[in-house]
């Protein structure tokens, strides 16, 4: 081989082995990121608020697909209360969604069980009191017109108004499994007791078809299944002293125009989980990380970017 020939053969090896590297490199780089975001498996047990549901089940759909595949999250919906008692378990749910914070009492199983619980606050939700979508005179109450219907102190819309229609008022809500029941029953009705007759359902979607299909129906639930079912329901406004205010995403907040019917909700996660199983943690962090991008989607009010960052730091705490 001449001269010429070895330097051009040396000059071309050197090239390819330079380009190997070069490869070498940017797979090494993606090696690292996969070590970054570990590929994670196994299952993780959601249940609780069925106001939260449709937060936590994007969420969760968005994790599997887009975050880890080999995690399967399940998320169910027995209700705040209800959820509770599966979750303060020694064989119990990863996590509690819940419309209200957690019980003295339901703090004391834990204890009792040794089960660290770590209060998650996931978005803002506000409180939403619906009518049939012909009912066009109770398109505004104030707070005590609405402590009164569910009270039993009208009982015909013509109680309130007397240009209004001389009927039974007919009044639906969520059961005792809720948190939403016992929201409205604590800070709405200042726990004094519903309206006998009332008609209280486990289930959202069968609410929003009785009220939908009853004229004189008022009932209330989350903004979420208001914002979902609004061309066969009606919102009603609220008038706390200053003019009607409807809720909507732009007046749910803890200090804005709707905020006495504005209240947080949460996810308490199983801490002593998140220490055994690697993917439960995981998931928390992948909770707080997004649950902004996706509150308005599902009928939530975001929660401050301070509050979210708080949380995260909590969460890096624990190993």
């Amino acid at each position: 081989m001449s001269f010429k020939r070895f330097t051009l053969f040396f000059f071309v090896a050197a090239l390819l082995f330079l380009a190997a590297c070069g490869s070498g490199n940017a797979d090494g780089a993606g090696d690292s990121e996969s070590d970054n975001n570990e590929e994670l498996s196994g299952n993780i047990a959601i249940d609780g608020s069925g106001t939260v549901y449709p937060l936590m089940a994007r969420l969760a759909e968005d994790y599997m697909i887009n975050e880890q595949q080999g995690v399967s999250v399940e998320v169910s919906r027995a209700g705040t209360s209800a959820g509770f008692k599966k979750f303060l378990d020694e064989n119990g749910t990863d996590f509690n969604d819940a419309s209200r914070e957690i019980k003295e009492e339901e703090q004391a199983k834990a204890d009792e069980l040794g089960i660290e619980v770590q209060e998650l606050k996931v978005a803002l939700d506000g409180l939403t009191i619906v009518t049939h979508p012909d009912n066009d005179w109770a398109t505004e109450l104030t707070p005590e017109q609405v402590q009164g219907i569910f009270l039993g102190d009208y009982t015909k819309w013509s109680d309130i108004d007397d240009s209004w229609p001389n009927e039974d008022i007919k009044t639906y809500g969520p059961n005792e499994n809720h948190g939403t029941y016992e929201f409205f029953y604590e800070e709405i009705l200042e726990e004094q007791d519903l309206v006998e007759g009332i008609d209280l359902q486990q289930d959202y979607s069968t609410l929003v078809t009785l009220i939908s299909e009853d004229k004189n129906a008022i009932g209330f639930f989350g903004f979420g299944y208001y914002q979902s079912n609004q061309d066969t329901i009606n919102a009603v406004s609220i008038d706390f002293g200053e003019g009607a205010i409807e809720p909507s995403l732009d007046t749910i907040a803890e200090d804005g125009p709707y905020a006495d019917y504005t209240r947080p909700v949460f996810t308490y996660l199983n801490v002593n989980h998140a220490q055994e199983k690697p993917e439960v943690l995981d998931y928390a962090k992948y909770v707080l990380e997004n649950t902004n991008n996706v509150a308005g989607e599902t009928g939530f009010a975001p929660i401050p970017d301070e509050e979210v960052q708080s949380q995260m730091e909590v969460l890096e705490g624990i190993e």
